[in-house]
């Protein structure tokens, strides 16, 4: 079971830490990702990290800005985000990383219940 945290309201150009626990160990040999999801918007791919850390995605609305971080000691996925801008309002989901296209929320499993992320001034 994934738990997120760490979603609030943020001004513009502000930053937070979203995290995502794995509760019953699951998600250690997962790549794991992140994708969020506003009100009448399609589920969008934000960032993804394989199992060991080695490799990351991003989306290109998030690059530069965005960084994906685990520490599997703690079962745990990071997304940090800086500057963050009013787009990026939305529900944030993670999830464990199947097969097929890394960008695809069909190619996830384990998906957690979300987190808010609101960005206002």
């Amino acid at each position: 079971q994934l738990v997120e945290s760490g979603g609030d309201l943020v001004r513009p150009g502000g930053s937070l830490r979203l995290s995502c626990v794995d509760l019953v160990s699951t998600i250690a040999s997962y790549a794991l990702g992140w994708f969020r999801q506003s009100p009448g918007k399609e589920r969008e791919f934000v960032a993804l990290i394989s199992w060991d850390g080695e490799s990351t995605f991003y989306a290109d609305s998030v690059k530069g800005r965005f960084t994906i971080s685990r520490d599997n000691a703690k079962n745990t996925v990071y997304l940090q985000m800086d500057n963050l801008k009013p787009e990026d309002t939305a529900a944030y989901y993670c999830a464990a990383y199947v097969t097929g296209s890394y960008y695809v929320g069909a190619s996830y499993t384990y998906w957690g219940q979300g987190t808010q992320v609101t960005v206002s001034s």
